[in-house]
């Protein structure tokens, strides 16, 4: 276990967390998600028809919303709880996971899950490896959870003009896609099962936390790297990021929240004790590991709205 007996640090008292509303939040969650995938599982069996009448009873639809939910839950409580079992191990102040219902109309039911580190890290492999743990676990459900859904996915014909909002593709999505179905013929889509849009936003979350900038996972990872050399990277990452509204207009809420961030936490990484301390060669080619994961979820138009798919 690494050391924490650093001149000038000392552990702070631990909190107790207040279970109730953790609890709460994740209720609140696996009802808006639940929800929302009633709805994917509507479309789902519409096939792009356009039809306003509900496929069965709004019951039956909610018990088969659990296929959207319960896959986006375990992505996300297994990258939050991957961050948590790294501050156990390292006997850092963290609490338990926040999940963040969001209700409809939005597509997701959830934006997301964090939990909070209530006390600065001490050292450089010890924020590493908290930074990088969520983002492998995280990933290590999404990916089979994705062939899983794609599996239950099928290829339709679409109709002769079709409006509708288009997911971009990140390389893993394509390649498993590729693996399945092979390619999909002019005018027709793969349509997909709840179970795979929910791992396709479980691989855009991971995206976006990898980001390496400030406090998200990837300005952890960067900082670790990179030392204060890292502060250049986050701003040309946000730059990167703010270019990225050319592409599609969703961007424009993340630009708008790493500002925030940036503005409320400083763009510069809380120092640790042993900042010019290089890490360890096995954690280095960790950090080639997470930027690989990052390119393989990264999609640099995640939905284009109101696309028109024509024959």
């Amino acid at each position: 276990m690494e050391p924490t007996s650093f001149a000038g640090w000392q552990p702070t008292p631990r909190f107790r967390d207040r279970v109730r509303l953790h609890v709460l939040l994740f209720a609140l969650t696996l009802a808006t998600t639940t929800f929302i995938g009633a709805f994917h599982y509507a479309s789902f069996l519409d096939d792009f028809r356009g039809s306003q009448v509900l496929p069965m009873p709004l019951a039956a639809l909610l018990i088969r919303g659990f296929w959207y939910s319960g896959t986006i839950l375990a992505i996300l409580g297994c990258h939050e709880l991957g961050h948590y079992v790294a501050c156990r191990y390292y006997d850092v102040d963290a609490s338990l996971p926040f999940f963040l219902p969001l209700p409809p109309p939005f597509p997701t039911g959830t934006l997301g899950a964090f939990i909070r580190i209530r006390e600065p890290i001490p050292t450089k492999r010890m924020l590493f490896d908290i930074g990088i743990a969520g983002p492998i676990a995280g990933f290590v459900v999404a990916v089979p959870a994705l062939f899983i859904g794609l599996s239950m996915s099928h290829v339709v014909r679409l109709p002769p003009s079709f409006l509708g909002d288009e997911l971009g593709e990140p390389l893993v999505f394509k390649l498993a896609a590729w693996m399945l179905w092979g390619t999909t013929p002019d005018g027709y889509s793969l349509n997909l099962h709840p179970m795979a849009f929910a791992a396709w936003f479980g691989l855009l979350m991971t995206a976006l936390n990898l980001f390496p900038i400030g406090q998200l996972d990837g300005g952890h990872i960067s900082y670790a790297v990179l030392g204060q050399r890292s502060t250049y990277v986050t701003f040309v990452t946000v730059f990167i990021v703010a270019g990225l509204t050319v592409f599609a207009r969703t961007w424009i809420f993340f630009t708008a929240l790493t500002i925030a961030m940036l503005v409320v936490f400083g763009p510069r990484h809380p120092r640790v004790f042993d900042e010019d301390v290089p890490l360890d060669r096995a954690r280095l080619l960790l950090a080639l590991c997470a930027l690989a994961i990052f390119i393989l979820c990264f999609t640099p138009a995640p939905i284009t709205l109101n696309s028109l798919i024509k024959r």
